[in-house]
């Protein structure tokens, strides 16, 4: 079993398409080829946090269909995007606004927003976000996991460390 995370998806907001320049000529294949990458990346038996904004402008059955599409053992940190309805969904095994964990023997912090500090931070604990979108400039041991920099799929720790295990200086952002 893995642990992924991701944030951001914004399933079925046609606005996100062209607000963060998404490469989709419209929501349905937006979706579609969301659903498609976290199934390929994810096994049913994984688990994913998902740290906000799942979906904009579904119905609470639209919702939950989507959210039973998508393998894992789902978690929801929620995002500003995230009303009651989303909260509510049968298929989240947790909702939180903030968790502290330890994956890969790396400790981490998991909020929908970047944080300028975090518990642990000096002792190593990373900090996984959503909420920027790419826009934001990242800090030292601070990771936006949102799909708009992570080719619209979920990442693990391993993804993320890559280039600071091979002794080269931390990123922020992925760039498309």
């Amino acid at each position: 079993m893995r642990v992924f995370f991701t944030a951001d998806t914004h399933f079925g907001h046609a606005g996100a398409i062209s607000r963060f320049r998404r490469p989709f000529t419209g929501v349905a294949e937006m979706d579609e080829a969301m659903v498609a990458r976290w199934n390929a990346t994810v096994a049913p038996d994984d688990t994913v946090w998902h740290l906000g904004d799942f979906a904009l402008r579904r119905a609470p059955d639209a919702m939950a269909a989507l959210l039973d599409r998508l393998n894992g053992v789902k978690h929801l940190i929620a995002g500003n995007n995230d009303g009651p309805a989303t909260r509510a969904l049968p298929g989240w095994e947790s909702v939180a606004d903030y968790a502290e964990m330890v994956v890969d023997d790396t400790r981490l912090v998991l909020c929908h927003y970047a944080f300028r500090t975090w518990n642990g931070m000096y002792r190593g604990a990373l900090n996984l976000h959503g909420h920027s979108h790419g826009q934001l400039k990242g800090m030292t041991r601070q990771y936006d996991v949102g799909v708009d920099v992570r080719d619209f799929r979920p990442v693990t720790v391993a993804d993320l460390t890559a280039r600071l295990r091979r002794g080269r200086t931390p990123p922020g952002p992925a760039r498309r």
